[in-house]
């Protein structure tokens, strides 16, 4: 009876929600002592203005947070120089990418994303029973504007790309995204996670192109991944639209606090980044002494061919033996190289230590 009742059940899902998996609830978990190199998290403390605002918005915790967002959004417009009607807040730049998909996408509609790119976006897109369409980089990481002007993405709800991309690290120059905005009527977003560590950005022309829209993170460059801020820039009639969908309270007292001091903060960040870029080039140099062939990186990150013989995934499995955490992934092309994150000096020396100590024994083994 139960399972009859269960079976019920399930088959009220959408048809959407029965194509997926039930996941698991046991998954294990990993070594607290592991180097954690896998997810592009910025591994410093923060600062402690911002650490004192999180403790103060602690003890508003029987209060609902602030509604619409309302004090986080004027603080974002007013550290971007734009107005507050063009912001969205919300629990993460991924929350906002959901709502996007969510205003823009029906069933057999698609979307255009530069490929390889952030791969959750296929979750999103079959979510919404939406076809995916990956349109390839152009040469040395170009934009492929007329790819995407005049090819199957043409007809897309919208086209997403990321700069700097993940899991590449690599960057297009501004102006080509302004040509690319200037030429379509469809909308583009981008996706600028990682722009705290790139020489420039395109939130500049936010008040030019009203078929634009920036989403950033205080994930990666602000070290507050776990705490889930994000931001959206748009045209106001946009940007209404995307917070009218969004859930209730969407965001905690403390996303807001924190957020707020580190819009207030930015500053406080510069030698954070300036370390990361050194060791950013440390490690690059590091790795390619031993043959890896890395891609020049504007990113907390580095993605990087491995040496012959081996693919990313045996790469990924004896530094996983070591402790040591890094992603690869399943994109054609992709199947050689692993995505290292940036940590502080130590675990990055504790990454290329075990490199170091699996060429040699791969060596000693085929000898």
């Amino acid at each position: 009876m139960a399972d009859a009742k269960l079976q019920a059940v399930l088959s009220a899902l959408s048809p959407m929600a029965r194509q997926l998996n039930a996941l698991p609830s046991n998954q294990p978990g990993r070594d607290a002592n592991c180097v954690k190199l896998n997810t592009n998290e910025n591994p410093f403390p923060l600062p402690m203005m911002v650490l004192q605002s999180a403790l103060a918005a602690l003890e508003r915790h029987y209060l609902y947070p602030e509604d619409d967002n309302l004090s986080l959004r004027d603080a974002a417009a007013s550290a971007y120089g734009l107005s507050q009607d063009q912001v969205v807040a919300g629990n993460g730049s991924s929350e906002l990418l959901g709502l996007i998909y969510r205003a823009f996408l029906d069933p057999g509609d698609s979307v255009a994303m530069i490929s390889p790119g952030f791969s959750f976006n296929r979750k999103l897109a079959k979510l919404q029973g939406a076809r995916f369409l990956e349109i390839e980089w152009g040469e040395s990481y170009s934009l492929p504007i007329e790819q995407l002007l005049l090819g199957p993405a043409k007809d897309a709800k919208f086209i997403l790309l990321a700069n700097p991309n993940n899991p590449t690290g690599t960057f297009v120059p501004v102006a080509e995204i302004d040509r690319l905005v200037a030429q379509s009527d469809q909308l583009i977003v981008v996706d600028e996670a990682y722009v705290d560590f790139a020489p420039d950005d395109a939130l500049r022309l936010v008040d030019r192109h009203p078929n634009l829209l920036v989403l950033r993170t205080l994930s990666k460059g602000f070290a507050a991944a776990g705490i889930r801020v994000g931001f959206g820039f748009g045209h106001p009639e946009l940007i209404g639209r995307l917070r009218n969908l969004q859930n209730v309270f969407n965001m905690n007292v403390i996303g807001h606090a924190v957020g707020i001091s580190i819009l207030s903060h930015r500053a406080d960040y510069d030698e954070n980044h300036r370390y990361i870029k050194h060791e950013r080039h440390r490690t690059t140099t590091a790795l390619s002494q031993l043959g890896f062939s890395v891609i020049p990186s504007h990113t907390n990150f580095l993605l990087a061919r491995v040496p012959p013989g081996r693919d990313g995934k045996w790469w990924q499995a004896s530094l996983d033996r070591q402790n040591i955490l890094v992603a690869v992934f399943p994109d054609a092309g992709l199947e050689n190289f692993i995505r290292v994150s940036i940590g502080t000096r130590t675990q990055m020396d504790a990454f290329l230590s075990a490199a170091r100590d699996i060429i040699s024994g791969s060596m000693k083994t085929q000898s």
